[in-house]
C-alpha cells in the first residue's frame, strides 16, 4: 500500500495517508515503521529486492530480449515509487542510511544478468556494458517517467530494445 501511495503521489505523502491507504490506524503504522525513514527503508529495499530477483525471474520464462523489456518497465515502476519518497531517500542516502553504491552495484548485477544470457544467445549485443543501459534508463525516465508520460516511456524504451540487439 505505501508503495502505491509513494508512486502516485507528487509530495511525501504524511503517515496518517499512508496509515489510511492501508487501512491501518496510525498506530499500527508507527508500531511496525516507528519513523518515517524505517517505512521508506522498508519500500526502498523491497523495491530494489523485486528488481535483482525480478530479473531471475523473467529470464526463466522469456527471452532475454523480452525479458529485459520488461525489466526495464520494472525499473521504470521503481523510479516512479520513489516520486513520493525523494526528500527522505535524499536524506538517507546523504547520511549514509542507505549505502546508494550497494543499490548500483545489485541492479548492474541485474541488468548484467539478462545481458549475459542475451549474449549467449545471440540475441542482445555483446558490446553494451551493463552500466550504459543503467544510463540509458535513467535518461529516459527522467524524461518520461512522470505521471501522464508512459506513453512516450515506453516508445523510448523499445528505441533502446532495438539498439541492444544485434545487426542493427
Amino acid at each position: 500500500m505505501a508503495t502505491r501511495l509513494f508512486a502516485s503521489a507528487e509530495a511525501e505523502p504524511s503517515m496518517r495517508a499512508i496509515a489510511n491507504e492501508a487501512g491501518v490506524g496510525i498506530a499500527t503504522l508507527y508500531r511496525h515503521f516507528p519513523t518515517r525513514e524505517s517505512l521508506v527503508d522498508a519500500v526502498y529495499r523491497d523495491q530494489v529486492s523485486r528488481l535483482t530477483t525480478g530479473a531471475r525471474e523473467l529470464l526463466a520464462r522469456l527471452d532475454p530480449p523480452a525479458a529485459l523489456r520488461r525489466w526495464m518497465d520494472l525499473f521504470g515502476e521503481w523510479i516512479a515509487t520513489k516520486n513520493g519518497m525523494l526528500d527522505t531517500l535524499r536524506a538517507m542516502v546523504e547520511s549514509g542510511e542507505i549505502a546508494h553504491a550497494h543499490t548500483r552495484t545489485e541492479l548492474l548485477a541485474a541488468i548484467d544478468a539478462i545481458l549475459e544470457a542475451g549474449r549467449t544467445s545471440g540475441e542482445l549485443r555483446g558490446d553494451v556494458p551493463a552500466g550504459d543501459i543503467a544510463a540509458a534508463l535513467i535518461g529516459i525516465f527522467t524524461v518520461a517517467g512522470s505521471p501522464g508520460h508512459e506513453a512516450l516511456a515506453a516508445r523510448l524504451l523499445d528505441l533502446l530494445m532495438d539498439g541492444l540487439r544485434p545487426g542493427r
